[in-house]
């Protein structure tokens, strides 16, 4: 385990779990924090033995109650490194997975986290919200433009103009949380699902992400069929080693030794 300032990093085999550690705070983020979690992020990012990440929180109270309001209302300059809150929510060309298990609150910059990963687990007592308008300010930090990309413009707002609080069970049924787990265990599930997304070629995962991202901000469907072919990420797949050693685990009926290459 790496121990940071304001975070713990553990990597278990392929896996990185990034736990935001200011459980005195609700596991808030102020400037500092913001750039060593950028710094992780980016170490994770060029780490080729790590292919999937889980970002928590610590304790059971919070996963992060987004920005720290007391640090900002002390008159402390107020910056955010390039990469965004928690290094996470303007980081647009990672193509390894990310996911959020969230244990408690997720408030604000808390909840943006959360939709800038690829999924969502959340514990049964988790709860969701956008209450910037609430102080004065708006949620900026993606929040605003994820969230009806996600769900809906109309369920959007019907969340951000209120400030309404969400629980894991309405933000399943709306589709932003992937999976309930029962009280303390969302870390296990995420755990679980990153197991999954493990037993897969990490190159085939991260064209898969890639494409459905930028084929999003392609006009239709047929332009994002015909520019896929060009990103990075699809390219490098079909380059891999991974690209011949799955078709032949296959033939030889054994399970795939992936090399991420």
């Amino acid at each position: 385990m790496s121990e940071y300032e304001f975070c713990k990093v553990e990597r278990e085999g392929r896996l990185t779990i990034v736990t935001i550690n200011r459980p005195e705070v609700m596991n808030s983020l102020h400037p500092p924090a913001n750039f060593e979690l950028a710094n992780v992020f980016d170490s994770f990012a060029q780490d080729m033995d790590q292919w999937v990440a889980i970002v928590t929180g610590a304790g059971d109270k919070a996963f992060s109650a987004g920005n720290d309001l007391k640090y900002q209302a002390a008159g402390n300059p107020i910056t955010i490194p390039p990469s965004g809150f928690a290094g996470l929510t303007a980081r647009y060309d990672l193509t390894k997975p990310v996911i959020a298990a969230v244990n408690g609150l997720a408030m604000g910059g808390g909840f943006e986290i959360a939709l800038a990963c690829d999924l969502i687990v959340a514990a049964e007592t988790a709860v969701f919200a956008l209450p910037e308008p609430k102080v004065g300010l708006a949620a900026l930090a993606g929040g605003l433009h994820r969230l009806p990309r996600e769900i809906g413009l109309k369920k959007a707002l019907g969340m951000i103009l209120t400030a309404r609080r969400v629980t894991a069970a309405e933000g399943q049924t709306l589709g932003f949380v992937n999976e309930v787990a029962k009280p303390g265990e969302a870390l296990a599930g995420a755990k679980k699902l990153a197991a999954q997304i493990l037993e897969c070629s990490p190159m085939s995962i991260r064209a898969s992400k890639e494409a459905v991202y930028r084929g999003l901000m392609e006009p239709s469907v047929k332009a994002a069929l015909e520019a896929q072919t060009k990103y990075d990420a699809v390219r490098a797949m079909f380059r891999s080693e991974d690209l011949i050693e799955g078709p032949m685990a296959f033939a030889q009926k054994r399970p795939p030794q992936w090399k991420g290459r």
